[in-house]
């Protein structure tokens, strides 16, 4: 799901034939529900779509407070995970990347320098950027 069309555009260029934004996001029946965003309201809208039974894995982390109806999880049954680290998936990453089993290029918008870092940090859209949601750093630059 992305804030903009533009997420769900690059995600269907991919080969994703599922992607939404909050306001497209159909009434569907969805048993496990992947949040990997930084909004603060989302945690609660993946506990809300999810199906009774479902699971509800909680990846992102919000900047601000974000909060979830812990009676909607207990009478929906529906079992919630958090998981912070990507230690234990990064050895299989990196070999898929390696390999040449998953190309990232798509996703990455622009490659910078330390001195750009900053103005990223920011919300700074770089000038030139391809539609990849991520910017590299390369720290050898300047």
């Amino acid at each position: 799901m992305g804030r903009h069309e533009e997420s769900p555009a690059l995600a269907r260029s991919l080969g994703f034939r599922h992607a939404w934004t909050e306001e497209t996001l159909p009434d569907l029946p969805f048993d496990a529900v992947v949040d990997a965003s930084n909004a603060g309201h989302l945690p609660a809208l993946a506990l809300e779509v999810v199906q009774p039974a479902g699971r509800v894995v909680y990846i992102g982390i919000s900047g601000d407070r974000s909060t979830i109806d812990t009676r909607t999880l207990l009478l929906k049954d529906v079992t919630a995970v958090g998981v912070l680290s990507a230690s234990p998936a990064l050895d299989a990453t990196i070999a898929a990347y390696a390999g040449g089993a998953v190309d990232p290029r798509p996703l990455v918008a622009a490659t910078v320098g330390l001195d750009r870092v900053g103005a990223v940090l920011a919300g700074e859209r770089i000038e030139g950027a391809g539609p990849g949601p991520k910017t590299h750093v390369d720290p050898r630059t300047v």
